[in-house]
């Protein structure tokens, strides 16, 4: 039998640029049977132009299902109904470690906050200003400016 179910748009869809957009799509959490899913896309979404990126569904995960879909040639509309991703279940093997209650937020509705940094691309080197602080070390805090390597995975500082 098939690994994956396909699901169906809620909505047309108009995508303008090459942002990632939330789609809505015919199903809802939980799975069921305690069941967590992988959302990935149908092979011939690529040849439709469009991309759609991998998303884990939790097993405890209450509310409408939602792919986030780009495209390198927008502007594409994406009619109601249209099967662009598939829901591939699977027993979770991680150990429950608290019984959370989750909400219908989906995409990072739980967890601590976190502030990414971002900077409008311009024609000039990127570069931010840091600020590094510890209760143990003399002085608590210093600033490290710096230049920014984009093709870099990490940055570490010692």
């Amino acid at each position: 039998g098939s690994a994956g179910i396909d699901i169906p748009t809620a909505n047309r869809v108009t995508i303008n640029s090459h942002d990632v957009v939330k789609v809505p799509l015919q199903a809802w959490g939980p799975i069921g049977k305690g069941l967590s899913a992988l959302l990935i896309g149908i092979s011939s979404a690529t040849l439709m132009g469009l991309n759609v990126h991998v998303g884990v569904i939790d097993a405890d995960y209450t509310g409408q299902i939602c792919a986030m879909i780009s495209t390198n040639y927008p502007p594409v509309t994406i009619p109601k109904g249209t099967c662009l991703a598939q829901i591939v279940p699977f027993l979770s093997c991680v150990p429950k470690t608290e019984n959370q209650l989750r909400s219908t937020g989906g995409f990072g509705s739980t967890g601590t906050p976190q502030v990414c940094w971002a900077q409008r691309v311009t024609a000039q080197r990127p570069t931010l200003t840091c600020t590094l602080t510890s209760e143990n070390a003399r002085p608590r805090q210093i600033k490290v400016n710096g230049l920014l390597d984009m093709g870099a995975d990490i940055t570490i500082v010692s």
